[in-house]
This record gives C-alpha cells, structure tokens and sequence, in this order.
C-alpha cells in the first residue's frame, strides 16, 4: 500500500495505490487523521490505483463520510472501476458519495 496526498483550498485529496484490505485500513484511516488540517472540510480519494479492496475499505471510506459530514462537508470518489464499482452499487454508496473520473472532476465540484 501506497498513499500520497495534496490539498488544494479546504480539500485534502488522497492518492491510494495497492489492495485496500483489512490490513492496511487502519494505515489508511491514520494517514488521513494525520493529514487532516482543521481547514480541511472535504475528502477526495483517489483510487484509481487501487486494484482490489475488501468490505473493510468500505467500512473505512463510510467512517470518512461520517467524519466529514460532522464537519459540514464531504467525501468525493475517484476512479472506482471494475469489481470495486460493483461493490459500490450493490453496497449503495452510490446514494451518497459521488464517484468521478478524474480528481480535478472531483475538486471543480466542490467549488459549485
């Protein structure tokens, strides 16, 4: 598992790389926590570079969900493709995360 981020205004944008599973969920969490500036109120993570996650990794995104959401703001998806799209539909996360295909699709959203 590879993480990166950047933030751009008061969104911090995650890069993930590697298997979302329950090993590295609570890395992922910890990371976030870590960099997570009190002027941050929104999330974008990036899993285009993600090839498989688990029912953890949803456990751990909808934790980020609700974080944000005690803040007043939100979480924005990038880049679920293949089995993982899947399990974001069947799971409903649809409903209430936004997948996008690009980050910058995710970031000009957030300006609206």
């Amino acid at each position: 598992m590879k993480i990166n981020s950047s933030s751009e205004g008061n969104t911090l944008i995650v890069n993930l790389f590697g298997d979302i599973d329950h090993h590295n969920t609570e890395i992922i969490k910890r990371y976030i926590y870590d960099n997570m500036a009190h002027s941050i109120k929104n999330l974008v993570i990036d899993l285009s570079g993600v090839e498989f996650m688990d029912s953890s990794g949803i456990g751990m995104i909808l934790g980020r969900y609700k974080e944000m959401s005690e803040k007043m703001g939100t979480v924005s998806l990038v880049g679920i493709r293949g089995n993982m799209e899947r399990i974001y539909t069947l799971s409903g996360l649809y409903k209430i995360i936004k997948n996008y295909s690009t980050v910058k699709d995710a970031v000009n959203s957030l300006k609206l």
